[in-house]
């Protein structure tokens, strides 16, 4: 699993604008565990996870690990933007407005799939 971090300027940009339901009331988590992989922020009943890439995602490898990663997890039926820091820093309105499109997008594809049931968030729902 990997190992939570410390937040970039751009992830505590970002996270003050989806936190306490500040996006049009949808909740999102701050590094979230899913599976083998920790989520920069995501949001439960959309299942979707947004990630801030800074400048070592331009690197091969890391690439190429991020497209893996982004494939698992939409095996487990979460789909994933991603956002480079400075499009953050420079446009976070436009990042919003990704995101919020974002939701309501998959909010509707989930909506026309009749059984379709998420995992619970790690520690609720069981017990």
């Amino acid at each position: 699993m990997e190992l939570r971090r410390t937040m970039t300027e751009a992830e505590i940009i970002l996270w003050n604008e989806l936190r306490n339901k500040k996006l049009n009331g949808y909740k999102f988590r701050r590094q979230h565990p899913i599976k083998n992989y920790v989520a920069d922020f995501y949001c439960h009943e959309a299942r979707l996870v947004v990630e801030v890439d800074g400048e070592i995602h331009k690197d091969e490898s890391t690439k190429e690990y991020d497209e893996k990663r982004t494939h698992d997890l939409k095996e487990f039926g979460i789909k994933v933007i991603r956002f480079a820091n400075k499009d953050i820093l420079n446009t976070i309105d436009e990042v919003l407005f990704k995101i919020s499109m974002e939701i309501q997008l998959s909010l509707s594809m989930l909506q026309c799939q009749p059984g379709t049931s998420s995992p619970s968030p790690s520690g609720e729902g069981q017990g």
